[in-house]
């Protein structure tokens, strides 16, 4: 089969397809996207004292309001790489063959090679989301990086020290105290809060449901294997980008991606070398940008 490719997804096209590769990210369930950041976008946070009263006759001002902004500054990426069509096009063939229910492949060759590039978007962003350094090429600074995570560097998060020890992996014997640390730091005014998560790598969500499944007593013994990602009526986030042996229990309003998707700028490229080295490949270059910032930082819990 013979594949003469040369598309330009770009402008609204562009947006449709990198929308969708971002979604895959499963974090983006749990934080507030901005999209159509071109530069920066300010967060503003308001903090009012004594503003309401008793009422009166006369004008009698009081309270205050104070406030403040957070930048969310997203980093500028790009994909540039050379897939072989050929290998590529004799998955697309099988997918396109496949008997049997289940999801139908992408219609055309060149939305499954789009579709394709979308998944390696999808975990670069995932994994930055979290974990990026936002010095190494290819990733934004993440939320718990390091010495430069945006939870760590924010002197007014609440930070609880890991129950086995700093650094210490979470096991069945420590997650529950580790949880249990957690909740207990949470801010009154934020405990209630309807949109609030308690979010864990998949490895430490693991090892909660090794610990609760060795509970006998109700309402454990009577589970039959129906697990439910709550802790104590907190909501359980599990991000696969989440760094393992640390918790986070924020709002997921608090906690904001920023992006440009449906800029001009951002374009999705597919060349078919074929016509100009010879070769079987095929070029795929896209430019996208990412970034993370937290609101409040004192209604946020890091435990590590």
């Amino acid at each position: 089969m013979a594949i003469a490719m040369t598309s330009n997804y770009a402008g609204k096209a562009a947006g449709f397809y990198i929308s969708q590769a971002l979604r895959q990210a499963t974090s983006m369930e749990y934080l507030t996207v901005i999209e159509n950041v071109k530069f920066k976008s300010n967060i503003q946070k308001m903090d009012a004292t004594s503003m309401v009263q008793d009422a009166s006759c006369n004008v009698n001002l009081a309270g205050t309001l104070t406030m403040t902004e957070a930048v969310l500054e997203p980093t500028n990426l790009m994909v540039q790489t050379d897939l072989c069509s050929k290998t590529l096009l004799e998955s697309w063939e099988a997918l396109q063959m496949r008997a049997g229910a289940g999801a139908p492949p992408p219609a055309s060759f060149d939305d499954y090679v789009i579709s394709y590039l979308g998944e390696i978007i999808a975990d670069a962003t995932e994994a930055s989301i979290w974990g990026g350094n936002g010095a190494t090429g290819g990733e934004f600074t993440g939320f718990v990086q390091g010495a430069v995570g945006r939870l760590v560097v924010d002197a007014t998060v609440v930070d609880v020290t890991n129950a086995g020890g700093a650094g210490a992996a979470y096991t069945a014997a420590n997650i529950i105290a580790n949880l249990q640390a957690c909740t207990a730091a949470i801010p009154a005014a934020v405990y209630t809060k309807e949109d609030l998560h308690i979010y864990m790598s998949p490895k430490s969500y693991r090892v909660y449901i090794q610990a609760i499944s060795a509970l006998t007593g109700t309402p454990w013994g009577n589970m039959n294997d129906k697990y439910y990602p709550i802790f104590e009526g907190i909501k359980i986030a599990v991000c696969t980008g989440m760094n393992n042996d640390v918790l986070v229990a924020a709002e997921k309003s608090n906690l904001f991606f920023g992006t440009d998707l449906i800029s001009d700028a951002v374009s999705i490229n597919l060349i078919d070398l074929s016509q100009y080295d010879g070769s079987s490949n095929v070029r795929a270059v896209c430019r996208y940008s990412g970034g993370t910032q937290v609101g409040i930082g004192a209604d946020v819990v890091l435990v590590s």
